[in-house]
């Protein structure tokens, strides 16, 4: 379909004053205080409870973020347990303090509830069934591997004993130098050489509880040669594959064709070799895992029910066995719809806790034998409420449809055709109109094509063409069953919103696996938003853009957002987003990485506790093994080159040097 015409609304570059905008607050340092500014107050007909609705922040943001009564995003990183912060304050300070968007905002207090509600609930799922176990759990460090982050984690979870899973030697190398040597288990999975497990094994000598999953028929030779060759005994567990199958984009990751475990027959030879090595007493832990984002609660207790049984069934071929190891899939709510859908799931963390205690004291209750320690990798849960991507709109390509006038009677037919399509458009045969309309707008472009249109012509019957196409989209609104090709009329409809971010930098999964994360504006929550856009990052790629957002159970291809203001900035913020996308990010059209700040709250508002500045332009230059300063100097040849033969002044050389340096130290993103 033809694309309609557009209006392009570029933002101001100034930031405005207080008196400019209607939704500024005054200029008040939130650190002092963590009462909301005041500001305009709702809008007849909208209030700050139908955004609420609109942006499902209740089902996917309790407890950690709201809306507050002048209509910006409040987040309480304590949970319902501790004070909040006003988001658009907290964003405006920062910017104060030159920290520019696009920004990843890191609440170090939400990690630290989410470790403590997740060892709550199995402490109270262990009580609740006299389970006689105890939980210790790991954070795979390949969900989030930032310093900060794993530093704080090993920091909070010390009080549980919650310890790191290293799914590759560089994060084993991190794991070993983070983790307190103490009672946290650091389980190693991944591919593993022989230097990964001589390492892994000669950790133990400094007291970490190391214990290496084989996950590979090959492994279990490699591991029984080098402990031969250390003279150590090691701890090692098996990774079963399973019969029982995950959903979602993760399903695959169980079942025959998986591409880490040990089928039972391969279980079976690995017991076997481990027991004509004399290291059967190594055998301690059995690992599985079914998928990530589990969305529905009945795969995982049938997946509980299965490695019950082949726990049990080591234990009896004599292995002492200890720890059963669930592995990762308890999921994150994006939609808010407490469903099955892949961006949601139909159970919370006190169910997920429940039904793996329960499964596996049943088993082990059955079979005479004891209850293992419970060991769960829990990543997404863990890390994705933490950080919120904050990014502002640059401008918008705007779909402007005017009210046609009545063509003058010696203009072509096809034209006074489309005029007439228009006038005859009802809310009872829209489907029949929009396929004449179709039809008369396909005839002027044949037209055109055998020179009987003029380009004129052929503008204004595009203009007819778009304007019966707005007014058939405002008659659907009042419609509820609609045929597919009207509901597309809205997509075709929708503004374009120019964000200042790098999907493929910030959010890859929403372009790699059509991953949905919850979109909402930070302010102006008080108004209707009643701009239906999509949004375009700023690289050259098409594919660099989001047209997928959270709704109830489903997905849709436009976000509700507000018109743009002449001198006011609009922050938008993505939210879920702290597990995977920072370490996944790429660096197409050499954006780097996002601005970072760790903010901790306090009694009277909050500190922050580290800065970490995204990539300058000579970082990225140099991760394609450009050399800043040979850029440079062969600039300064070309411009003393150009200055000879008189193609450029020397002072618009001076100018063009200054702005190439200041370049290279610039952050790759737009500056305001």
């Amino acid at each position: 379909m033809t694309q309609p015409p557009v209006k392009i609304l570029q933002q101001p570059p100034d930031h405005p004053s207080v008196t400019d905008c209607q939704n500024l607050k005054d200029s008040e340092d939130p650190t002092s205080t963590l009462a909301p500014s005041s500001e305009a107050g709702s809008h007849p007909g909208w209030s700050v409870e139908d955004s609420e609705k609109l942006y499902r922040i209740k089902g996917w943001g309790e407890p950690y973020f709201s809306v507050n009564e002048v209509g910006h995003v409040m987040v309480a990183p304590q949970g319902d347990r501790g004070g909040s912060l006003d988001l658009y304050d907290l964003v405006e300070a920062l910017q104060e303090r030159d920290i520019a968007l696009p920004l990843l905002i890191r609440f170090s207090d939400i990690l630290k509830d989410r470790i403590e509600r997740l060892n709550a609930s199995f402490a109270k799922a262990i009580a609740r069934y006299n389970y006689a176990g105890t939980y210790r759990g790991v954070f795979p460090i390949k969900c989030n591997q930032q310093r900060h982050l794993v530093e704080d984690l090993v920091r909070f979870g010390a009080p549980y004993q919650f310890g790191l899973e290293a799914g590759s030697k560089p994060e084993l190398l991190i794991a070993i130098a983070t983790l307190e040597p103490k009672d946290s288990l650091l389980i190693c999975n991944g591919y593993k050489d022989h230097a990964y497990i001589e390492t892994a094994i000669l950790a133990q000598r400094l007291g970490h509880n190391t214990i290496i999953v084989l996950e590979q028929v090959d492994e279990v030779d490699r591991v029984i040669e080098v402990s031969r060759r250390l003279g150590l005994e090691p701890r090692v567990g098996i990774r079963a594959k399973l019969n029982a199958k995950g959903i979602g984009r993760w399903g695959t990751s169980a079942g025959d064709r998986a591409k880490f475990g040990l089928t039972i027959s391969e279980i079976l030879e690995a017991v076997e070799k481990l027991t004509a090595a004399h290291l059967l007493e190594s055998l301690k832990l059995l690992h599985f895992h079914i998928g990530s984002q589990i969305s529905s609660i009945s795969v995982i207790k049938d997946a509980l029910r299965e490695a019950g049984q082949i726990y049990v069934s080591l234990a009896r071929l004599g292995a002492p066995m200890g720890y059963l190891d669930v592995g990762g899939g308890l999921g994150v709510d994006y939609d808010g719809s407490k469903s099955t859908f892949h961006a949601s799931k139909n159970y919370n963390m006190q169910n997920y806790a429940n039904d793996v205690v329960a499964a596996v004291k049943d088993a082990c209750d059955e079979a005479d034998i004891a209850v293992p320690t419970l060991v769960s990798e829990s990543g997404r849960a863990i890390a994705s409420h933490q950080s919120v991507l904050i990014f502002d709109i640059l401008g918008s390509s705007d779909v402007t449809v005017a009210p046609p006038s009545p063509p003058s009677p010696d203009e072509p037919l096809v034209i006074r055709n489309l005029y007439e399509t228009f006038q005859n458009i009802q809310a009872n045969h829209l489907q029949e109109v929009y396929n004449d309309a179709i039809q008369f707008k396909d005839e002027s472009l044949i037209l055109f094509s055998f020179g009987k249109l003029s380009l004129t012509e052929r503008a204004k019957a595009e203009r007819l063409f778009w304007a019966c196409c707005h007014k058939i989209l405002t008659l659907l609104e009042t419609e509820a069953d609609i045929p597919d090709e009207l509901a597309a009329l809205e997509d075709h409809l929708a503004s374009i919103y120019y964000a200042n971010l790098s999907v493929f930098q910030s959010a890859p999964d929403t372009w790699a696996i059509k991953q949905l994360f919850p979109i909402m504006p930070i302010h102006r929550l008080q108004e209707q938003p009643k701009q239906k856009v999509t949004l375009a990052d700023l690289t050259c790629d098409s594919d660099g853009k989001i047209d997928q957002f959270i709704n109830a159970k489903n997905v849709k291809r436009v976000l509700e957002l507000h018109q743009l203001q002449p001198n006011c900035p609009y922050y938008l913020g993505m939210f879920l987003n702290g597990a995977y996308q920072e370490i996944m990010g790429n660096l197409h059209n050499l954006f780097g990485d996002t601005n970072t700040v760790h903010i901790r709250l306090m009694p009277n508002g909050y500190q922050i506790e580290q800065v970490v500045r995204g990539d300058t332009m000579q970082e990225v230059l140099g991760y394609v093994q450009y050399d800043a300063d040979d850029l440079l100097e062969n600039l300064r040849r070309q411009s003393e080159q150009a200055l000879r033969h008189q193609r450029i002044t020397l002072e618009e050389s001076k100018r063009l040097l200054k702005n190439y340096e200041q370049s290279l130290r610039s952050y790759t993103y737009l500056a305001p």
